[in-house]
């Protein structure tokens, strides 16, 4: 394990040998699914789990990975939300960032420099946007002109496996400064939005922020904001505001665990002979069995954040696992890991009476006899 995002150890095997090996589990028909902020940001807030870390590091489908194994879930956004977003991030983005900008108090948008970043592939387009990062930082200290930078391309190392990742903007500030701007759709109704969704942008916020400052870091005069710009519709309308959301402690916990993560060739070499996550290849049989084989860490947070919770979770179930139960509960639990286990300790048939666990279990056990004796219940 690295102890860091930007430095430790060097890779096991050849990055060259690392990704064909990832495209062979993946198979050979099947293109790389792209890993975004969103499924960057749910791996950081579970990074035990070296299954979901694998399949995302080899880019695999997990939806249709999921329909393969007979567990869909309803996950992802509706085709509504998606069309919605996209028609009110146009209209901030219209005329060259106008409506943007002046959330950013700049009233002449003909005086922002907003660059092509268009290139080749993600490679290119990363090598793109470093460039025009640079320039700008340049001309800002030269000229104290702003930059808006439109779908910029970042990378990041997530356990020896590169992440591309694409904010909705990135606006350099004269000053040198550079601020991440996330667009969103939900409505920020007198003066406050869901607390939940905006927790939800934070956390991808703060990704994009760490991906961009490993690119400030190679810059002369740059510096990274830790506070984002987060544009929603007004009430019940389509006019943007914005709010600036400090995401430092969601960028903390993300580089804490994502530097916790195994990397990912390591998982690899410890896979057995034949394990495949080709869909068009493989039966249904030889999917469970090759997902099987990749250890997984559920919690019920998972069913809000990964395709594969489904499957997870009746594996989790059939198991008697108590993380099905949930993180907190697993927790207070301790040495009892199995759900039969802990209800055998409840009756007094197993478990040391010293175990704090074990009497709590008995203590509750014993005041729901008397609380069903009590309403005249068997």
């Amino acid at each position: 394990m690295s102890t860091s995002l930007d430095s430790g150890p060097p890779p096991q095997v050849p990055a060259t040998a690392l990704r064909q090996r990832l495209a062979e589990l993946r198979g050979p028909s099947a293109a790389p699914h792209p890993l975004d902020a969103r499924a960057l940001a749910a791996l950081a807030a579970n990074p035990g789990c070296r299954r979901r870390a694998l399949l995302d590091g080899a880019g695999v489908d997990k939806a249709a990975l999921a329909q393969a194994l007979g567990s869909p879930g309803a996950f992802g956004q509706s085709q509504f939300a998606f069309m919605r977003g996209h028609a009110f991030e146009a209209r901030v983005k219209a005329d060259r960032g106008a409506e943007l900008l002046k959330l950013l108090g700049v009233e002449d948008a003909r005086q922002v420099q907003v660059p092509d970043l268009s290139a080749a592939g993600p490679e290119g387009r990363t090598a793109r946007t470093a460039l025009a990062l640079r320039e700008a930082a340049t001309a800002g200290a030269r000229d104290g002109v702003w930059t808006l930078l439109d779908h910029p391309m970042l990378a990041l190392d997530v356990a020896g496996s590169p992440a591309y990742l694409e904010p909705d903007a990135v606006v350099v500030r004269p000053d040198g400064r550079w601020t991440v701007v996330e667009i969103k759709s939900f409505p920020v109704i007198d003066g406050s939005a869901d607390p939940s969704k905006v927790g939800a942008a934070a956390r991808q916020s703060a990704v994009y922020v760490l991906a961009l400052e490993r690119v400030a870091e190679r810059t002369e005069g740059a510096r990274v904001s830790h506070s984002v710009l987060l544009v929603c519709p007004k009430d019940f309308s389509n006019l943007p505001v914005a709010s600036v959301v400090d995401v430092r402690k969601q960028l903390s916990v993300t580089r804490r665990q994502l530097a916790r993560l195994t990397r990912i060739d390591a998982i690899a070499a410890e896979l057995p002979d034949g394990v495949s996550f080709d869909v068009e290849g493989c039966s249904a049989g030889e999917l469970t069995a090759s997902v099987e084989a990749v250890p997984a860490a559920y919690a019920p947070e998972c069913l809000a954040a990964c395709e594969l919770a489904f499957h997870c979770r009746e594996r989790a179930r059939t198991a008697g696992a108590v993380e099905s139960l949930g993180r907190s509960a697993r927790g207070e639990l301790g040495g009892l890991t199995a759900v039969p286990d802990i209800l055998a300790a409840a009756r007094g048939e197993s478990g040391d009476p010293a175990d704090p666990a074990v009497a709590a279990l008995r203590r509750a056990a014993s005041l729901r006899a008397e609380a069903l004796e009590a309403a005249g219940c068997r």
